[in-house]
């Protein structure tokens, strides 16, 4: 009696599944069949069962895989997550990072004390430890220090007590712009207000980053650096500092060189030696460095593109102000060729890297104004 009632149950159960689908296709030939497979087996396995209760446990599993095959067949799809996290449901999806170290045990949510809320980073080279010492020594906690390392000699640097939290990253023989644009993706540096992007030839004995900080915000400046001591060498009149202003955003250079005062090297600018970035303004600026033209030559002429009002967004602080030492250190790890010193190569890339950014520059505007139908005229000034 069992087994005619199965079998009748088996037989009905695929005459409906079979008429629910238009296509006969092999695949709905095996979910039919399948029905009564599964009869089977759950006969075999709960034969001690009556036959009322054999249909229940059948019902049971086929809902199961009802339930299954639903979500299957749902897949994730969320056009608003980072590109590709789209199948990923948004309440797990984690689009931003940070430098914070954190540690191997206990619970994460008691890692950090304190999360640092300024990124000061630092190109180096062990020969200029000293310099980088007196400046960290300055920090406050507020402070996460990122050593970038040109020679190769991280762990050189464990005499100093600092060093141990520092974040190290050591790649031999490369420039600054070449590591931030690898190492300090916007959404890796996320949590920081402001991203210092230092050389190592800079002498601080004036210098108060708190304060430094504080005159930033208060004067609304989204792209900042310290104002150049008299004793800096050649510099930009833009940088050089003032005796009488806690800040200033324009200067006067040489007769021509400004035909728009609003415009470099006369306002919006600052140089690449010692660059301070909102994180708002950082977001745009790692976009526009180029992953080959790793010396960053002809960045400080292009910076305006990333605030607005540019001449009001950048300016340069001249109560914290620093010495530029001109310490040419990086060029010593050049290549000696055909007769020339190692830095003279450096020098020469340097020169043609910032012709290759203009014309990038140039040409990347002109494409865009041209796909919008907008002729320009001759003289117009792009950037």
């Amino acid at each position: 009696m069992r087994l005619l009632i199965i079998t009748l149950v088996g037989i009905i159960v695929g005459f409906f599944l079979g008429a629910s689908f238009q296509s006969h296709s092999p695949s709905s030939k095996v979910s039919t069949s399948s029905n009564i497979f599964d009869l089977a087996y759950i006969e075999d396995k709960y034969s001690d069962l009556p036959t009322q209760a054999l249909l229940n446990v059948w019902s049971s599993l086929r809902g199961r895989r009802a339930v299954s095959k639903k979500f299957n067949d749902s897949n994730i799809w969320v056009a608003m997550n980072p590109r590709g996290a789209e199948r990923l449901p948004p309440g797990v999806v984690v689009a931003e990072s940070d430098l914070y170290s954190r540690r191997i045990w206990g619970l994460p949510q008691e890692d950090l004390i304190v999360k640092p809320r300024y990124l000061m980073t630092f190109t180096v080279g062990y020969e200029q430890r000293n310099n980088i010492n007196a400046m960290v020594e300055k920090l406050t906690e507020n402070f996460q220090v990122m050593l970038f390392h040109y020679d190769g000699r991280a762990s050189d640097w464990d005499e100093f007590e600092w060093s141990k939290d520092a974040i190290h990253v050591s790649v031999r023989k490369q420039a600054k712009w070449w590591y931030v644009k690898r190492f300090l993706h916007p959404d890796v540096v996320a949590p920081y207000d402001y991203i210092f992007i230092w050389d190592e030839d800079l002498g601080v004995e004036n210098f108060d980053p708190e304060k430094y900080i504080q005159l930033v915000k208060e004067h609304s400046l989204d792209i900042s650096q310290p104002g150049l001591s008299e004793d800096s060498g050649m510099t930009w009149q833009m940088t050089r500092r003032r005796n009488d202003t806690q800040i200033h955003k324009e200067a006067q250079e040489k007769p021509g060189w400004c035909e728009v005062p609003q415009l470099p090297p006369c306002a919006a600018f600052v140089e690449i030696m010692a660059p301070v970035f909102s994180h708002k303004a950082w977001r745009c600026v790692w976009h526009m460095i180029q992953s080959d033209l790793v010396h960053g030559w002809g960045l400080d002429f292009a910076l305006r593109k990333c605030v607005e009002p540019a001449h009001q967004k950048i300016g340069v602080v001249d109560s914290q102000w620093i010495v530029h030492q001109s310490v040419p250190s990086l060029g010593s790890q050049g290549k000696a060729e055909n007769g020339r010193e190692p830095w003279e190569g450096v020098r020469e890339r340097c020169h043609h890297e910032w012709t290759l950014f203009q014309d990038r520059m140039a040409a990347a505007e002109k494409s865009y104004y041209q796909a919008l139908g907008i002729d320009l005229l001759p003289n117009t000034i792009l950037w």
